[in-house]
């Protein structure tokens, strides 16, 4: 009989899109093979504390998160011989403190904390396979600006925008607001440069709402981008799955919103608006599948086209791995496309785009584990150090460098 595979789902964290990190792990252990996968939820709360139990799968237990708690076990994540352990934060006197170990890790974080190379770099430190990109790749996915300039240089095209750092802006706001008028003009899009899920992001037609939206902006971020606002706006996304040898792109989307930019509120709590496909989408706990979408988008097989090879272009010119969502800019009147962001860990993992495209949830789920099961056997090739000891006859420098000891 074949064991099955130890899944550390991670999530929650120290973000602001701590609650949308919640529900999309919720809807990715629902998804899991009972059959292959052993799940272990790992509950990171919003001071980076890890919390595990069986009854923290459940969406139900973070109504009460406090009492959920109570009846969780407090653990660290450490390395116990050839082991990734979750080992109990107060260590028994007697018997062992290991709660489970873990064959790979499913970092499902959102934001700051976890989807930005944070966590990957604990995986990496401690030899645990993970799901998605490695922690280059994230930190450059989760840092708005990076981003783009590595699209750029992939031909990737991208609206032309601005950094404005909080220094800045609280030194002078008045030439930070200048510098976006004179390199965007109006209207100008503001976001902070390393959140997502549309935290903190305004569109500003004058001065005044522009320092206003800084003012906002700068409550969640130590940076913003600005932008120039693309007329005759349509959003269309589309995930890429794979990694730098495999890639494929799903069908693409069309969120519907009642607005000219997709708000937090129109993502997660849209309240189960019923689009042109007639379908119902359902409520805020729904995460990004709560949204009022079409699917696929209504575009010409040769746009169709178009945005998945860009999507898959974004998705390597950051050397992502997994699944992603890339989100594009579409001026309806000149054709103009254009790169908004890769999301490294997509809300509800963009389960339902793969849906469409003929991937159950649950083969979704399969295919990440694979892909990390795969990154770490090729990583496991490479040689890590030489086989010498250059310690041997090291000497120490200084004052009294030659004496020896």
């Amino acid at each position: 009989m074949v064991s099955k595979i130890r899944a550390g789902v991670f999530f929650g964290g120290p973000s602001v899109e701590h609650e949308v990190s919640v529900i999309t792990a919720m809807q990715a252990i629902q998804a899991m093979d009972p059959q292959r996968y052993e799940v272990i939820p790992v509950y990171t709360t919003k001071n980076g504390e890890l919390y595990t139990g069986a009854h923290l799968a459940q969406l139900e237990s973070y109504r009460n998160i406090p009492e959920a708690l109570k009846q969780a076990q407090k653990v660290v994540l450490q390395k116990e011989g050839k082991d990734v352990v979750l080992m109990l934060a107060k260590q028994k006197r007697f018997g062992s403190s290991i709660v489970t170990a873990l064959d790979v890790a499913l970092p499902i974080y959102h934001g700051t904390g976890g989807e930005d190379g944070v966590m990957q770099a604990h995986f990496e430190r401690l030899g645990l396979p993970y799901t998605g990109p490695d922690v280059t790749s994230s930190a450059i996915g989760m840092d708005k600006w990076a981003s783009k300039a590595m699209f750029k240089l992939h031909g990737v095209p991208c609206v032309e925008g601005v950094k404005v750092t909080q220094s800045q802006y609280f030194t002078d706001p008045e030439a930070a607001a200048q510098t976006i008028e004179k390199a965007v003009g109006y209207p100008a899009i503001i976001k902070p440069y390393n959140l997502g899920s549309s935290v903190g992001i305004h569109k500003c037609r004058d001065r005044a709402s522009l320092l206003e939206g800084l003012e906002d902006a700068f409550l969640y971020s130590q940076a913003v981008l600005a932008e120039r606002a693309v007329q005759n706006l349509r959003e269309i996304n589309c995930a890429v799955l794979g990694d730098d040898d495999e890639a494929r792109a799903s069908v693409c989307e069309e969120p519907l919103n009642a607005t000219d930019i997709l708000t937090y509120a129109d993502k997660y709590q849209s309240g189960g608006k019923t689009g042109k496909t007639g379908a119902k989408s359902g409520g805020g706990s729904k995460g990004m599948q709560s949204l009022a979408r079409v699917v696929p988008a209504d575009l010409s097989p040769e746009m169709t086209e178009k945005v998945q090879q860009l999507a898959i272009d974004a998705f390597r010119a950051i050397g992502a791995c997994g699944c992603s969502r890339i989100d594009f800019l579409l001026d309806n009147q000149t054709g103009e496309l254009f790169a908004n962001e890769i999301n490294t860990i997509p809300g509800s993992l963009a389960f339902y785009l793969w849906e469409k495209s003929g991937l159950t949830f649950t083969q979704l789920m399969d295919e990440m584990i694979r892909l990390a099961l795969k990154r770490q056997r090729q990583q496991s090739l490479l040689h890590r150090s030489f086989e010498t000891n250059l310690l041997q006859h090291a000497q120490i420098g200084g004052a009294k460098a030659g004496k020896k000891v």
